[in-house]
């Protein structure tokens, strides 16, 4: 794979254990219908990791480009690796580049950024037909290489031996009915081959690979496409990248086995110059099929059990929680039987439900939290129930709410049973008057109490008389202001 051209690259930083890289940025004015670019390289040392390349406003990432080169001065030859990012433009005009840093093995890069100009669609000229040359003219410019050089010649080059690997990779050799087995497929190849391979069309090739894996009796959780970026490790003692290309996470349905063919990917692979003078850039490519060795997994049917066929799998653990910590009688409160641990949530039931007396139940409203981290694949699942107590007492929560599942840790039938205990209180009553019979008060005023029946409308009759005698008053004073008045005129 080739690079975009280059217009500008950073000082080269000192060299370091980790290695020295610098950071390269593509043609700044440029038309619409080419990409933009941003690249790295990395000398003395293999690529272990990098961060993000930055997001620019107005371009889309459109795919990488990873480009190895093998140089030799004096005698030793040192590799070169180049990541490349592609930026496609939405539309034409000036766009502005901010300031970034990538950190590569490590080290911050930094990149004082630049104005990108986007011009509009250009197209390849076309070429003049055989043998026409207005006016007789010498022939002006520069033809294909092909035509100036001459076609490479095959015989010149050889073809290195390398020692890469193409690896399906099962954690584990043989799994009950429902346990995950997680599966990964690998690209490996020593430091040295890193400037005699490289991808080729992998998005391409991907959905073929992926539709061989598939099982038609097993649960699949596909792990979210990830940067394909290289980890080293040590396999018989020796030095490897390894490339994760693809991972999921099965869980067989049946006691059938996982049976896997060989898988093929597509690689490019470079030949060298023969001639050790000759310029250690000049390769020449081809392509190379590697093949995984065929995979199967054993499937172990669960043991005898009542429950065989409904039981969840794995290794879980209840949580619990509730929203209250006194109770009473009609009084409603919320406990949520929480599972958490590894398996397929999925296909976990909600608790078995035993109707108890004196309790009504209501639900439960289920949520999931599913992870995916570190080939593993778990989570929690939480059933939320509304419970109401009829009457005082103990609640047993652990025989009213119940999970069978079978335990991968023990490889035994184990119940999920909750521990909390729950006392319902009576409720409390209003305070009602009760004289005692024994206080010589109420006995005596209880004897001499008329019991006669009074009218319902005694209180109006009150009412009327008042309204009566306090018309009489009004009148009398009345009257004696009136005659007051006189005597005083007299």
């Amino acid at each position: 794979m080739l690079l975009a051209e280059t217009s500008r690259a950073q000082a080269v930083p000192p060299a370091t254990s980790t290695g020295q890289a610098v950071v390269v940025l593509g043609r700044t004015e440029f038309p619409i219908n080419e990409y933009f670019t941003i690249s790295f390289t990395l000398r003395g040392a293999p690529l272990d990791r990098y961060s993000a390349f930055p997001d620019i406003e107005g371009f889309k990432k459109s795919g990488k480009l990873n480009t190895t080169t093998t140089r030799t001065v004096g005698g030793q030859s040192s590799i070169e690796l180049t990541i490349t990012q592609r930026y496609a433009a939405y539309q034409e005009g000036e766009f502005e580049l901010p300031p970034f840093t990538i950190t590569v093995n490590g080290n911050p890069i930094r990149s004082p950024g630049a104005t990108l100009e986007v011009g509009p669609q250009q197209t390849a000229p076309t070429p003049p037909a055989t043998g026409a040359n207005p006016n007789n003219q010498p022939l002006q410019g520069i033809g294909l290489l092909d035509e100036l050089f001459g076609k490479p010649k095959p015989d010149a080059y050889v073809e290195p031996k390398d020692h890469a690997f193409l690896a399906l990779v099962a954690d584990k050799s043989s799994v009950y009915v429902g346990e995950g087995v997680h599966v990964s497929m690998y690209f490996y190849l020593t430091p040295a081959d890193q400037g005699l391979l490289d991808f080729y069309n992998f998005a391409g090739q991907l959905p073929g690979i992926m539709q061989q894996l598939q099982q038609r009796t097993a649960w699949g959780e596909h792990f979210e496409d990830q940067e394909i970026t290289p980890e080293t490790i040590t396999v018989g003692g020796k030095s490897y990248l390894r490339y994760r290309l693809y991972e999921t996470e099965l869980y067989p349905l049946t006691a059938e086995a996982l049976r896997f063919p060989s898988i093929s990917l597509q690689m490019v692979k470079y030949k060298v110059a023969k001639d050790p003078t000759a310029d250690p850039t000049d390769r020449l490519e081809g392509y190379k099929t590697y093949f995984t060795e065929p995979l199967t997994i054993a499937v172990k049917p669960l043991p005898p059990h009542p429950l065989r066929d409904q039981v969840a799998v794995g290794r879980y653990q209840l949580r619990e929680a509730i929203d209250r910590t006194t109770f009473q009688v009609g009084q409603t409160f919320t406990y949520t039987f929480s599972v958490e641990g590894e398996g397929n949530l999925a296909t976990l039931s909600a608790p078995t439900l035993r109707p108890q007396p004196g309790v009504e139940l209501y639900g439960p409203d289920i949520q999931q939290d599913l992870t995916r981290q570190s080939g593993r694949v778990g989570g929690r699942k939480r059933f939320t129930y509304r419970l109401v107590p009829r009457q005082p007492g103990p609640l047993l929560l652990d025989s009213l709410l119940t999970l069978v599942y079978f335990n991968l840790a023990t490889a035994r039938y184990d119940t999920l049973r909750p521990q909390l205990v729950v006392s319902v209180q009576d409720a409390p009553r209003k305070a009602a008057f009760r004289p005692r019979p024994d206080d010589p008060f109420y006995t005596e005023a209880l004897q001499a109490a008329d019991n006669t029946l009074q009218p319902l409308d005694a209180y109006r009759d009150v009412r009327r008389y008042a309204n009566v005698v306090l018309v009489l008053l009004l009148g009398l004073a009345g009257f004696g202001w009136w005659r007051g008045g006189r005597q005083g005129a007299a």
